[in-house]
C-alpha cells in the first residue's frame, strides 16, 4: 500500500490567533508586507488569503463581543447598539 504524502506547504493552514490582539498584530504586519511590494506573486496571493482570513476572524471577535455588551437602560437590560 502507498505511503500518503505529507501535504504541501501551501496547503496546510496556520492556526489563527487565540486573541483578538493578535490577530490584528499579525494582520497588520501582513498588511505591511503586502503594501511593501516585495513578496513575489505566489506569496501574495497566499499572504492575501491569510489576511482575509485574519480579517474574518477579527470580525467574528467583535461581533461576539457586541452579542454579550448589555447597556442598562430606565432598569431594562438591553442590547448594545454602537452609534
Amino acid at each position: 500500500m502507498p505511503k500518503a504524502s505529507p501535504p504541501s506547504s501551501d496547503t496546510v493552514k496556520p492556526p489563527l490567533p487565540d486573541t483578538y490582539e493578535a490577530s490584528m498584530a499579525e494582520l497588520e504586519a501582513l498588511v505591511g508586507r503586502l503594501e511593501s511590494g516585495d513578496l513575489p506573486l505566489d506569496q501574495l496571493l497566499t499572504s492575501y488569503q491569510r489576511g482575509s482570513a485574519l480579517l474574518q476572524h477579527c470580525r467574528d471577535k467583535l461581533q461576539a463581543v457586541e452579542e454579550q455588551i448589555k447597556v442598562l437602560d430606565d432598569g431594562v437590560l438591553k442590547p448594545w447598539k454602537p452609534q
